[in-house]
């Protein structure tokens, strides 16, 4: 296993594990304030097609990914009115959007465009291309992101607030500051964040839109965060964990074994997400929630 061979591998897991990432920290943003968020595969979805989209149709990457961010954000403050203003179960939420996601992208992808779901092929400007080291703006600004997290989770007035709402939410309506209104922000900065992830899947790393091309990356953007238990530098790792594995499925397909011939793709491409498991089944035991999460506030009269 040479030099060069290893840097192929980080290369390629930093690039997949940024979605992952930016996922990730919207989980972390959205659980710390005490609401569960199922959706985030759902919400990426939305972003990628929106971001494909937008493009596409103002020939730029930066509008998509406005377009994408407005799309996350949206839908998120749908799966909030849900949770947060009507009490609903916070799961069952998630679990609708992301069906609604899947149907919808589809369904109005191929009401516009005529391609089986599929967005038309972006180039040039509608594209995010290399700024450093061979990779995009979104790559940065996704890492960025982490230490901002942490700094304003764990350093500012906000973000204890916001912490506290996680954990004691009547305590914080006590002391007179609105649960609602926190919650709804962490709602919106996890839309935020997930309209980065999808813009990243379908104008950065790829060329356009294409149905359900998150393929579960939602899922196992919430894995990586209970394995991170809920901090921001530990999720960095966790997701390029996955986004390593990843690399080295696609770079094991084909890949011949002593006694057993040619390994199936199908196998090679099922390793993240059986590591997903074996993951969980380790930490998810020792991985402790947010108190209120996933707990509608009722004030008290």
């Amino acid at each position: 296993m040479d030099l060069g061979f290893l840097v192929t591998i980080f290369d390629s897991a930093l690039r997949l594990s940024i979605p992952l990432l930016a996922a990730c920290l919207a989980g972390l943003w959205s659980e710390r304030s005490g609401v569960v968020d199922i959706g985030l595969e759902g919400k990426m979805l939305v972003a990628a097609f929106a971001s494909a989209a937008g493009a596409y149709a103002f020939d730029s990457a930066w509008a998509g990914l406005l377009v994408g961010i407005a799309a996350s954000v949206a839908i998120g403050l749908v799966h909030g009115f849900a949770s947060i203003s009507q009490r609903g179960n916070q799961i069952v939420s998630g679990v609708a959007i992301n069906m609604l996601a899947a149907g919808l992208t589809a369904i109005v992808g191929n009401a516009w465009y005529s391609q089986g779901g599929r967005t038309p092929p972006l180039e040039g400007d509608q594209r995010f291309g290399s700024v450093l080291f061979g990779h995009s703006a979104l790559v940065y600004v996704v890492l960025l992101a982490v230490p901002v997290t942490w700094f304003v989770l764990g350093h500012t007035r906000f973000g204890l607030r916001l912490r506290a709402v996680g954990e004691n939410p009547a305590a914080v309506d006590t002391a007179g500051i609105s649960v609602t209104g926190l919650r709804y922000t962490a709602v919106i900065i996890a839309g935020v964040l997930c309209g980065f992830a999808g813009a990243y899947l379908s104008v950065g790393q790829a060329a356009g839109f294409l149905p359900n091309m998150t393929a579960g990356r939602g899922f196992i953007a919430l894995a990586a965060l209970i394995f991170a238990k809920w901090r921001a530098w530990p999720a960095l790792g966790a997701c390029f964990l996955f986004g390593l594995l990843d690399a080295f499925a696609n770079q094991l397909q084909g890949l011949s074994l002593p006694g057993i011939g040619e390994v199936p793709v199908q196998a090679i491409q099922a390793m993240p997400y059986l590591m997903t498991v074996i993951l969980l089944a380790g930490v998810i035991g020792k991985a402790i929630p947010p108190r209120a999460a996933g707990i509608p506030y009722v004030k008290e009269r």
